[in-house]
C-alpha cells in the first residue's frame, strides 16, 4: 500500500512504484470513482487499444423503419 497527500492545490503525486507496474505515462487519462467510501482511479485504455475489441460481433442487422426512410 502507498501514501500520498493532497496539496493545496488538491494535486497528488502517483508514487514511482506504482507509475512503474503500471507503466503510467505524462498525459495519460484516468477517472475517479467513488464506491461506498473510497475512491478508485481507473486508468483509461487508449482508444486505440478497442482495435478488435468487439470481433465476431453481428453488424449485418436492419435499422428500424424511421432510420430506413431518412
Amino acid at each position: 500500500m502507498y501514501a500520498t497527500t493532497i496539496s493545496t492545490k488538491y494535486q497528488v503525486v502517483i508514487p514511482l512504484e506504482v507509475r512503474k507496474q503500471f507503466d503510467l505515462k505524462p498525459g495519460q487519462k484516468v477517472v475517479f470513482i467513488p464506491h461506498k467510501k473510497t475512491l478508485r482511479m481507473v486508468i483509461v485504455p487508449p482508444i486505440e487499444a478497442a482495435e478488435g475489441f468487439l470481433q465476431g460481433m453481428k453488424t449485418d442487422f436492419q435499422r428500424e423503419e424511421e432510420d430506413e426512410e431518412r
